[in-house]
C-alpha cells in the first residue's frame, strides 16, 4: 500500500503498472534469457512520455520529484527488473541536473548557463527521445564508493575536455545515446581530487568511445551492462551536466541521490510475494491444487515474506518522504537502513519464496528463479553496497563529524 497519493501520482503509477503488465512482463524471460536489452521496452516508454519522466515540467518533462519517482520506479520494479534498472540511470541522469542542482548554491552566473546548457540536454531527450545512462563502477571501486577520485579523467582543451578512462558495470552500454560520465577533471600541476568530479554528456558514437567485453551475469541480464572505454574522447563545453563542482556538493548535501536503485528491489519484493501468494492459491498455470494453501508451513512463509515486506516498505516510504538537501543525520542514517533493508530483505523474500512454492518455482517457464537471481545483485551494487550501508550505519551512529579516537 502506497501513502496518500495526488492525482499525477495515481496516473503515472497507473501508466507504468499498464505498460509493465501487458507489456513488460511477457518479454521479460526473452531478455533474461538472451542477456539482451529491452529496446522495445524503451520504444513503449518513450512513446507514454515517460523518458520525461524526472525533466522539469518547465521544459516540458513530467516534473516527478524524488518520491514520485522512486514509488513510479518501484512499480515498474514489479513488471521487468531491468527495465526499471536501466531506467533509473537515465531518470538519475535528468534529476541530477534538475531538481538537486537547483536545491544547490550557486552564482547567478552559474546558475544562468547551467539552464541553458541542461535545457539543451532536456530537449534532445523530450525532441529526438535520447536515452541516457549513467556509467559509474571503475576497475578500482573506491572511486563509485566515494572514497577516491574517479580514474576517468578529463583534460581540458579549447572549447570543452578531452576524456579518457574505462568505466565498467555500465548499463545501457550500446543501447544508450549518451553516457552521463563522472570523471576527475586534470587540472595541470593539481593532484586529482574528489572535488573535481565532472558530469560529462558523452555522445555514445563519438570518437574514441567504444563498448567492449562480454555480458553472461547471474542477475539483470538484461541491462547489458559491459565496459565502456574513453580514448582522448573530445566532449564541448555545452555537454557539462551540472557546473563544476556540483556533483561533489550534491554527494555531501543530496545523499538520498545515491538511493535510486532501492526502488527496484522493492519492486522485485512485491513481485515474488505477489507471485508466491498466487502460485499457492492456485492462480499460476501449473501449480498445484489449491489445496496446498492450508499447510501451516506454507502460511508460516507466507507471513514471514509479508513482514519482512511491510518492514522494508515502511522504511522505504519514510525515507522517500525524507529525502531533500541537507537532511538531518537521523534522515541520513536510515537512507543507508533503507538501502540494506530492501536490497537484503528482496532477496530473503525470494528465497522464502522458491522454499515455499517447492521444485516447480526453479524452472524457467515461471518468473520465481528470474526474481531470485536479479533480487541477489542488489546488495554488491554501488556505491551504497550492503557492506557500505553497515559501515557507514555503525561508524556514524558511533562518531561525531571531526571525532576520532
Amino acid at each position: 500500500m502506497h501513502p496518500p497519493l495526488s492525482d499525477e501520482q495515481r496516473e503515472l503509477i497507473e501508466r507504468v503498472r499498464a505498460l509493465g503488465r501487458e507489456r513488460f512482463a511477457p518479454r521479460a524471460a526473452r531478455h533474461d534469457l538472451e542477456a539482451s536489452f529491452p529496446f522495445e521496452n524503451y520504444a513503449d516508454l518513450r512513446d507514454a512520455g515517460l523518458l520525461g519522466l524526472t525533466i522539469p515540467k518547465r521544459q516540458g518533462g513530467l516534473g516527478a520529484d524524488y518520491a514520485t519517482y522512486a514509488m513510479v520506479s518501484a512499480e515498474l520494479g514489479r513488471w521487468c527488473a531491468t527495465t526499471a534498472l536501466t531506467l533509473n540511470m537515465h531518470a538519475c541522469s535528468m534529476l541530477w541536473p534538475g531538481l538537486m542542482a537547483d536545491d544547490l548554491p550557486m552564482s547567478d552566473e552559474d546558475r544562468a548557463l547551467h539552464e541553458r546548457r541542461r535545457a539543451g540536454i532536456y530537449e534532445r531527450v523530450l525532441r529526438d527521445g535520447a536515452i541516457f545512462a549513467q556509467p559509474f563502477s571503475e576497475p578500482n571501486s573506491a572511486a563509485a564508493a566515494g572514497q577516491a577520485p574517479f580514474g576517468t579523467t578529463a583534460r581540458p582543451v579549447g572549447g570543452g575536455w578531452r576524456v579518457s578512462g574505462v568505466k565498467h558495470f555500465a548499463s545501457l552500454s550500446g543501447a544508450a545515446h549518451y553516457y552521463g560520465l563522472l570523471c576527475t577533471e586534470d587540472r595541470p600541476g593539481v593532484a586529482p581530487n574528489v572535488k573535481d568530479t565532472l558530469y560529462l554528456a558523452v555522445p555514445a558514437d563519438a570518437p574514441g568511445a567504444e563498448v567492449f567485453g562480454s555480458w553472461d551475469p547471474l542477475g539483470m541480464r538484461g541491462t547489458v551492462s559491459r565496459s565502456l572505454r574513453f580514448h582522448d574522447v573530445f566532449v564541448p563545453e555545452e555537454s557539462l551536466m551540472m557546473p563544476r563542482g556540483a556533483y561533489y556538493r550534491a554527494a555531501l548535501a543530496w545523499p538520498h541521490m545515491f538511493m535510486t536503485l532501492c526502488p527496484t528491489y522493492l519492486g522485485i519484493a512485491q513481485a515474488a510475494f505477489d507471485f508466491a501468494v498466487a502460485y499457492l492459491r492456485g492462480e499460476v498455470e501449473g501449480a498445484p491444487r489449491p489445496g496446498i494453501r492450508g499447510a501451516p508451513t506454507k502460511q508460516f512463509a507466507v507471513a514471514e515474506m509479508r513482514l519482512s515486506l511491510e518492514q522494508a516498505k515502511a522504511l522505504f516510504y519514510r525515507a522517500i518522504g525524507e529525502a531533500r538537501v541537507n537532511p538531518s543525520k537521523e534522515e541520513r542514517l536510515r537512507a543507508y537502513a533503507t538501502q540494506y533493508t530492501v536490497m537484503e530483505h528482496a532477496n530473503d523474500i525470494c528465497r522464502l519464496a522458491v522454499r515455499t512454492c517447492g521444485g516447480r518455482s526453479i524452472l524457467r517457464s515461471l518468473p520465481l528463479e528470474r526474481l531470485y537471481r536479479d533480487s541477489r545483485c542488489g546488495s554488491l551494487m554501488l556505491p551504497w553496497t550492503a557492506e557500505i550501508c553497515l559501515e557507514r550505519l555503525g561508524r556514524e551512529s558511533l562518531y561525531e563529524p571531526g571525532e576520532q579516537d
